[in-house]
């Protein structure tokens, strides 16, 4: 925004515009790094933030681990549970037997969207409550009981 615009407001117009970004680009999936808008609309952090607010408070957006923001498109469905629960659920998803070789952190990883080494830290608490096995450096894991839903860690 330039210096003639009042500060007042500001953010509900950078609000705005991210608004018809969001609706004008369907394969929009994040929202602009807050640096990046203080840049282009000459704003503090703080005025961007509040912008991002606004959006989540219209349900427009949402934030996400790591300070980015998520687009929020209706009918989409987010799974919100925490990782090594939804990681747990693939036994049943996929019907593992007990003694079953478990998917690697790397398909893991790519099912779910988040990085390896996340995921790798999930399965260590999954192998910590007893739900599977290790074999070890290089080994594959294995499923060692069904997970008990009423658990949480």
């Amino acid at each position: 925004m330039s210096q003639q615009a009042s500060p007042r407001g500001t953010f509900k117009q950078i609000a705005d515009a991210l608004k018809t970004q969001i609706d004008s680009s369907p394969g929009m999936v994040v929202l602009p790094p807050v640096a990046q808008l203080m840049d282009k609309y000459d704003v503090s952090r703080g005025v961007v933030l509040r912008a991002f607010q606004a959006l989540r408070r219209s349900g427009d957006a949402e934030p996400v681990p790591g300070g980015h923001w998520r687009v929020i498109r209706p009918g989409d469905v987010v799974d919100r549970r925490p990782l090594e629960e939804r990681i747990a659920a693939v036994i049943t998803d996929d019907r593992l037997k007990i003694g079953a070789p478990f998917p690697s952190a790397s398909a893991l990883a790519t099912r779910f969207g988040v990085s390896r080494p996340t995921v790798t830290k999930a399965l260590d608490k999954l192998e910590a409550a007893g739900v599977l096995a290790s074999g070890g450096q290089g080994k594959v894991r294995t499923v060692r009981a069904a997970p008990n839903r009423e658990e949480h860690s």
